[in-house]
């Protein structure tokens, strides 16, 4: 499927758990430490962990200055993309511009796979929050799902988050992603849950496939598997979310929507209505707006229709 090189800097998009956010992408696309089957960005090409200057970090604190002299509404600037963030040499000095000059929350979506490493962690702790991933504490479950970088020990990784937390205060969100049939037995629940109460996030949010997975067998957990895994984990004290149920930020429209669905890949209409929730009305007279603004476009792949966001576009929202 057709994917549109993504901005340094884009959107506003909206997010379920961080609202109207301003996203900063610091790797090159889809550069990872993982090759998740679940992922919404396609397959890994570029699989390491490896940590470098991606693009030049003067450009991106100019941008970020510019866009956000204007004060625009955000709930969070937020370093995601189509790849690892922590992978970028780039990272801390980014964070700590923001830090500095701006007072808009900063999160940072990471798959956690290098915070064993000190120079993450010590890069990671001026940020106001940091939503890593956990969705198995089995090794060959791990690889099944996150086909990791040969180098990676799942052991490792969860130690680091262990770490990470008894060395910084920063708001910790524990990202756990359900795929029926691979990690939502009580075995694998009850198994993650030793670990949590080890890592002691602040919050754990379960999510699951909302949008097209880089492998089609990849679905969606059922409602009922998400409260049963939200009730093993409400085990250790820990506030629970689904992702699902979370009502986004008042900031967040319909447009805005429609954006953070085709950030990063071609969707369908119907993929569109199933990771936003708009009713088809809504998403095709939205989509014919941002057609004629020239910020959405429209092909024809395998005999379907797919719309892609104009990435040259997304800074101006």
């Amino acid at each position: 499927m057709y994917r549109p090189q993504p901005a340094v800097i884009f959107g506003p998009v909206a997010s379920r758990r961080l609202g109207r956010s301003l996203g900063i992408d610091l790797v090159s696309p889809s550069t990872c430490s993982y090759d998740c089957v679940y992922c919404e960005c396609g397959r890994t090409i570029d699989l390491q962990v490896e940590r470098k200057e991606y693009g030049n970090p003067d450009r991106v604190i100019a941008d970020l200055d510019r866009i956000l002299a204007s004060h625009p509404a955000l709930d969070f600037v937020t370093f995601a993309g189509s790849g690892e963030p922590t992978l970028s040499l780039s990272l801390g000095r980014v964070i700590r511009h923001l830090k500095e000059h701006s007072s808009y929350p900063v999160a940072v979506l990471s798959n956690g796979s290098l915070l064993w490493q000190k120079a993450v962690r010590e890069e990671l702790a001026p940020v106001d929050l940091l939503i890593p991933t956990l969705t198995t504490a089995r090794e060959e479950t791990f690889r099944r799902i996150h086909r990791p970088h040969p180098s990676l020990q799942l052991s490792t990784i969860l130690e680091g988050m262990v770490t990470f937390r008894e060395e910084c205060s920063v708001e910790m969100w524990l990202e756990v992603f359900l795929i029926p049939g691979i990690n939502t037995t009580s075995q694998e629940l009850y198994e993650m849950q030793s670990w949590i109460a080890r890592i002691r996030p602040h919050r754990i949010q379960l999510n699951t496939r909302h949008r097209p997975p880089a492998e089609s067998w990849v679905r969606p957990a059922s409602m009922n598997a998400l409260r049963q895994a939200k009730a093993i984990f409400e085990e250790t004290g820990t506030p629970v979310d689904i992702i699902g149920e979370l009502t986004p930020s008042p900031h967040v429209g319909p447009r805005e929507k429609i954006h953070a669905a085709l950030m990063g890949r071609a969707c369908t209409v119907e993929e569109i209505i199933e990771s936003t929730y708009l009713q088809e009305e809504d998403v095709r007279r939205y989509l014919a707006i941002l057609e004629e603004e020239r910020r959405v476009e429209r092909v024809y792949e395998g005999g379907q229709l797919i719309y892609w966001w104009r990435s040259e576009e997304s800074c101006s929202l």
